[in-house]
């Protein structure tokens, strides 16, 4: 489960602005949005005329927005969500408390954290140093080039380095960029787990940012300017469950996955890439909604230039692959 904040408003004026946070849930066969709490902050909530004009219950009150994670993680927990594992950006997983209610769940981390987020790197932890001072100090042979996992243009390689903490089960993760940009994670596990799993964690991480573009431009997520408690979650729950219908479509029409040791697979093999959101939507439109109002188009037609899209598509991708492939093996 991955958690991620939005923020809606109008640039360069103070206005419609509302912040929501939210919980994804992403897996093997899918992924999509399954919860959300909208933030006030202590100006609203210390504001009780204000709040009352909004719609905002009389019971709500202030929470900060790893609180609210918190909060929509163990509900997910306790609906019996079968996730063994959380992600966040650096807001949550500098937060303390979040961390151990997470590991509270039972739930395994690896929670991005900041440059300067301290570390007990010492026995008792009283001594603790910042997580780019643990980088700098891990030696040359300690860092593996792993894959955290397929990208559009082909595996997403990075250099990865585990530090140990001195807290049973916890580490800090670090990555590489290629151009030497570091990012860190502080990671706990209930049980042993190899790096690679760790790897994997941090990558899908990704996919939440991924659902957040779809949402918006798929289910239209972003396309409001409601001023009240109700019609932000009426709303707000309506694309979630738009984008949870196209989702839900792209993982039934989906083919195998590719094989987990071949991550050049799609290099060597050609074909329209898999039935995608938007192409959904397309078909989806196109069939259903558009000859409600206007004459039905063949579904020959439909259905030809949904392949077109979808082959083009497909050799863009595999031209990618094959150059991230060339420049793999000959660097």
């Amino acid at each position: 489960m991955g958690v991620q904040r939005q923020y809606s408003g109008t640039a360069g004026r103070i206005e419609n602005s509302q912040v929501g946070v939210f919980l994804s849930y992403a897996s093997a066969r899918g992924r999509a949005l399954i919860d959300r709490r909208v933030y006030l902050p202590k100006s609203w909530t210390d504001d009780p005329q204000r709040c009352a004009a909004a719609g905002v219950p009389a019971e709500v009150g202030f929470a900060t927005k790893p609180r609210l994670a918190l909060d929509m993680i163990t509900d997910a927990v306790a609906a019996r969500m079968p996730a063994a594992w959380a992600a966040s950006d650096e807001l949550y997983g500098d937060n303390g408390a979040f961390r151990a209610g997470v590991a509270k769940l039972g739930l395994g981390y690896v929670l991005a954290v900041s440059c300067d987020h301290r570390i007990p790197a010492f026995p008792g932890g009283k001594r603790r140093l910042r997580a780019d001072q643990v980088a700098a100090a891990v030696p040359r042979r300690c860092w593996q080039r792993i894959s955290a996992g397929t990208g559009a243009k082909g595996p997403r390689w990075y250099d990865w380095a585990w530090a140990s903490v001195h807290q049973p089960g916890h580490s800090l993760l670090i990555r590489r960029g290629s151009d030497g940009t570091l990012a860190f994670y502080r990671c706990w596990s209930p049980v042993p787990v190899p790096l690679a799993v760790l790897v994997r964690v941090a990558g899908m991480r990704w996919s939440v940012e991924e659902q957040f573009q779809a949402a918006k431009g798929q289910a239209g997520l972003d396309h409001y300017q409601v001023r009240t408690w109700t019609g932000w979650h009426r709303f707000v729950t309506l694309a979630m469950l738009a984008l949870a219908f196209l989702m839900t479509s792209t993982a039934a029409a989906a083919p195998a996955p590719a094989p987990a040791d071949d991550p050049w697979h799609h290099a060597r093999h050609g074909g329209p890439i898999a039935l995608t959101a938007a192409e959904i939507r397309r078909l989806f439109n196109g069939l259903v909604i558009a000859p409600l109002t206007a004459p039905l188009r063949a579904i020959s037609d439909i259905q030809h230039w949904s392949t077109w899209r979808r082959l083009h598509q497909g050799q863009a991708r595999r031209s990618h692959y094959q150059h991230r492939l060339a420049t793999e093996l000959d660097p």
